[in-house]
């Protein structure tokens, strides 16, 4: 990649095409402002819902409830994953709001298990963490792509280890897969980053389009995950119990 310049107005060149500067800004602004909303989205039903005793006596006295939860969860994003392409934009971002909202709805009990002091400074922590990663995985000149694919593979060795520490209960477990998390979560931040630039560039060569919006938005969830998963690891750790 590297710079152009007509009439005044910086350009990216990529695959013999030119970016405008101004079209590549706004989508990241978009991807970062969408992630933001979402995470505040996020916090506030959590914190909503950790408030009312009926609410999380109805989801936690009930293990089915929680399992419906989950299942939603995984399901809406599979749905958003495979289908955004083809939906409209406004149904995508329906979707990635209401995501949003059952994660909070999930995170409900760490109000309740951690205190409000070390739930704020851990996620001060993670966007100090993410914010490095992620300005690096967009200026790093290195491409990432065959790391991606061994946190990618790490990340599918996480979620077993973890599935069958739901059996074994092993606090040893745990916390090496805790730490592992954080390292993998961390790099995928990275990884990813560079990965939703590449995007852009791909397909932002027609101005702002819907096409290229709906990149955007996926992008943010994309980071998204990483930044829910990188804040549950190091809560683990940083986290102080009541």
């Amino acid at each position: 990649m590297e710079n152009y310049n007509s009439n005044n107005v910086s350009e990216y060149a990529y695959s013999g095409a030119y970016v405008s500067n101004d079209v590549m800004s706004t989508l990241l602004r978009k991807v970062y402002a969408w992630m933001f909303l979402s995470l505040v989205l996020t916090g506030f039903t959590a914190f909503a819902v950790s408030n009312s005793y009926n609410l999380l006596e109805m989801i936690y006295s009930n293990a089915a409830t929680i399992w419906i939860l989950i299942i939603a969860q995984i399901g809406l994003a599979i749905l958003f994953s495979a289908r955004l392409h083809k939906m409209s934009l406004p149904v995508g971002g329906l979707l990635f709001a209401l995501y949003s909202v059952l994660t909070g709805v999930m995170f409900s009990s760490i109000f309740a298990l951690y205190t409000y002091e070390s739930i704020a400074s851990t996620f001060f922590i993670t966007a100090g963490t993410f914010g490095a990663m992620s300005l690096y995985g967009y200026f790093t000149k290195k491409d990432l792509t065959s790391i991606g694919r061994f946190l990618f593979m790490g990340l599918i060795g996480l979620i077993i280890a973890s599935l069958v520490n739901l059996f074994l209960q092993s606090s040893m477990v745990t916390w090496i897969t805790t730490y592992v998390g954080v390292l993998i979560f961390v790099g995928l931040t990275a990884y990813d980053t560079q990965k939703i630039k590449e995007m852009l560039l791909l397909h932002s060569q027609d101005g702002l389009t819907e096409n290229s919006m709906k990149v955007a938005i996926f992008g943010s969830f994309m980071l998204y995950l990483d930044f829910i998963n990188l804040f549950l690891k190091l809560l683990r750790i940083f986290g102080r119990r009541r």
